[in-house]
């Protein structure tokens, strides 16, 4: 066991307005399964490139670790997986590499096997047994899940509870819950750790701010009333004050200390309730510091006038003449909501790219519903380059709307007049996904849309959908998500 010490720790990137870290000062246990979590945008990667030596930064990082980031560069990917993880492990031998491929229901046959021909979910297994065979070295893993579908998740999960000590990112609730032991949370005004997977900590989370609400709603009266309070007890003073060179009611001369000190206490006092406030002031805006308020989203729906939208009879998808998917058939009917699942390569988003109505090769007979409107989210962000008023403007949406959904999607005005292409992998979903929500459709298409997603803008985006009840299909490995938002299951 050892300690990662982090003292005054302050960054920012030189297109920035702000800080990300602002004199952050925390300790983290090398034998701890530390999950971060936090908005697109806080600071979660950068914190990891940080620990790993690639960004700059001022303060005082201490720790007796060597640091190995996930992902990991390969440099030539034709080379044979073999040659690649023994250049990342030199120290491990061959056995020890096949028994921890095995534990990923990996064969030994994919280490003679070019790099570049493994899938993307194979390549993520295979780093990461590389990396967790250097010995003595402490692995910073940025989003692992990405590339693998529900069975690959479970695998690494389980794998990673075996291991002694990483920090991982990831916005996968089940995932976190499934191989992690503490939570760093990245808040809006602070970074705060709890032992405990994601669920505990979401719990304690809303307990805490349930009970900020409430306090917030007490002090609010309590302004208000002593607003009042002091602004009467004002008035009484400066009457008592104007008494001291006039008469009594009975015509007798006053006596103009007995007033002055009247005068007097009444002001005492009414500085003393002036006080109070301004207490009760400050005390409010340390509360209500880190709430993640999710703002509720709206979506318009256009009524399609028959019941049935789509049908697939005995589709198979084609690459190269070559048949990639067994038959698949089914109907898509009005209000349901639909997630394709299976194996990553078995043509889950060629599938939906058909409906779209892209050139995709396939056998069967696809029947799509006369006059059908569809609101498409690709899987690929690449595209996206220019700022918001273009990319609005060139996808026919209203771009007031479009800025007030991202704005409630926890984007900063800030970011509306930079380049799209800068962006977080998160913060381009968002984008997407706020088109999406601009468009009146009859059948939402979404392919995986909450890769790189917050966990806070996914439960918003649950609720949404929870709420309006659109046609939807859609591919999304986050376990959460298919089980609240999905009424049939196709297996391709």
């Amino acid at each position: 066991m050892s300690i990662i010490k982090i003292e005054n720790l302050t960054f920012s990137y030189p297109s920035g307005y702000e800080n990300i870290f602002e004199n952050v000062n925390i300790q983290i246990d090398t034998d701890w399964k530390l999950g971060v979590i936090g908005r697109n945008g806080r600071g979660k990667t950068t914190l990891l490139k940080i620990l790993s030596g690639s960004l700059e930064y001022s303060g005082k990082i201490i720790s007796s670790v060597t640091f190995d980031y996930f992902p990991y560069y390969v440099k030539d990917e034709y080379r044979l997986t073999h040659e690649i993880l023994s250049e990342i492990c030199p120290l491990a031998e061959d056995w020890e590499i096949i028994k921890e491929l095995s534990f990923l229901e990996m064969q030994s046959d994919i280490l003679w096997q070019p790099f570049n021909t493994l899938s993307k979910g194979q390549q993520t297994k295979a780093l990461l047994v590389a990396l967790f065979l250097n010995n003595e070295h402490f692995l910073l893993i940025d989003e692992p899940t990405n590339h693998l579908d529900i069975k690959g998740r479970e695998l690494v999960a389980e794998y990673l509870k075996k291991k002694k000590g990483f920090i991982l990112v990831s916005h996968d609730r089940y995932f976190l819950d499934s191989c992690v032991d503490h939570i760093l949370s990245i808040n809006r005004s602070d970074i705060e750790i709890q032992n405990g997977n994601f669920s505990s900590f979401m719990q304690n989370f809303e307990q805490c701010q349930e009970y900020e609400r409430t306090q917030n709603e007490r002090l609010k009266k309590d302004i208000s009333r002593l607003q009042k309070a002091s602004a009467q007890t004002a008035i009484w003073s400066n009457r008592v004050e104007k008494t001291k060179n006039g008469k009594n009611s009975a015509g007798l001369k006053q006596d103009k200390g007995y007033v002055g000190h009247k005068s007097a206490k009444m002001m005492k006092r009414s500085k003393t309730l002036l006080t109070r406030q301004q207490e009760t002031i400050e005390q409010k805006s340390e509360l209500l510091k880190n709430a993640e308020q999710n703002q509720e989203l709206k979506l318009t729906i256009l009524n399609y006038h028959s019941d049935l939208i789509a049908k697939f009879s005995d589709i198979e998808i084609m690459y190269d003449a070559k048949v990639i998917s067994n038959p698949v058939s089914f109907e898509l009917h009005r209000g349901e909501r639909i997630v394709l699942e299976g194996k990553n390569g078995c043509g889950k988003s060629s599938v939906l790219k058909l409906l779209v109505g892209e050139d995709i090769c396939y056998n069967g007979k696809m029947t799509l519903g006369s006059g059908l409107v569809i609101s498409y989210v690709p899987q690929d962000t690449s595209f996206l380059s220019g700022n918001l008023s273009d990319f609005a403007y060139y996808s026919k949406i209203d771009e007031s709307l479009f800025k007030a959904i991202l704005r409630k999607m926890d984007f900063e005005r800030s970011q509306f007049d930079k380049d799209i292409s800068d962006f977080s992998g998160g913060q381009k979903k968002k984008v997407l996904i706020a088109k999406s929500l601009c468009e009146q459709a009859h059948l939402y298409i979404w392919d995986e849309p909450l890769n790189f997603i917050d966990v806070y803008s996914r439960i918003q985006i649950e609720k949404l959908i929870q709420n309006y009840s659109p046609t939807m299909i859609f591919v999304e490995h986050d376990r959460i998500f298919q089980q609240k938002i999905a009424n049939k299951k196709i297996c391709l």
